[in-house]
């Protein structure tokens, strides 16, 4: 590789980094509008069927969030995880909060200018590691997307669906990225 080669790979990485960073930012204020959104009587109301209660579906993407960041960064302090039967929304938010800004810093670091201390991506014990790249911050918001599908559906199926206003605020990014912190939106990262 020359040199201006690896300039513009670095480069690259860098945006990328910065752009992973931000897009997990808005993916977690998704969470968070969620979270505020629901009404309480669907946190731990069990769903039709062998499902995971609201609750439990939140915990477990803190959980998986923690398991990331201890399998793939063990470097970095690894948030604690939630009981599914015992936490609440408050304390759902807080924690998906934290694992957000831990998983932010390791995609810092794997695909930004971090020193390469994050090599791989572990995504589980029985899992192959990956090399970083852009499949590892897909994997992550695809795990999360996926879940927040189900909360909306179960929470429509206990007779608790959510109102437009705030299906429509999941899905206006521009905002999203606003509020944390991007004030001129996708695409701009200075």
């Amino acid at each position: 590789m020359t040199t201006r080669q690896r300039r513009i790979h670095k480069g690259v990485q860098t945006q990328l980094g910065q752009a992973a960073v931000q897009i997990f930012a808005a993916n977690d204020r998704i969470n968070q509008i969620l979270i505020e959104s629901l009404d309480p009587a669907v946190w731990r109301a069990q769903p039709p069927g062998k499902v995971r209660t609201i609750a439990a579906i939140f915990a477990h993407m803190n959980n998986v969030r923690t398991k990331w960041i201890r399998l793939t960064a063990p470097h970095l302090k690894v948030p604690p995880q939630l009981d599914r039967a015992r936490c609440t929304p408050r304390q759902a938010r807080a924690a998906l909060a934290l694992s957000a800004a831990r998983c932010a810093e390791m995609l810092a670091e794997a695909l930004g200018s971090g020193g390469g201390r994050v090599e791989k991506f572990l995504r589980d014990g029985w899992a192959r590691p990956w090399p970083v790249g852009p499949e590892m911050l897909c994997y992550m918001l695809s795990h999360e997307a996926h879940h927040r599908g189900q909360v909306c559906m179960i929470a429509h199926q206990l007779g608790f669906p959510l109102p437009n206003k705030v299906t429509s605020a999941m899905w206006n990014w521009e905002k999203l990225w606003k509020d944390c912190g991007a004030p001129r939106g996708p695409g701009y990262y200075s």
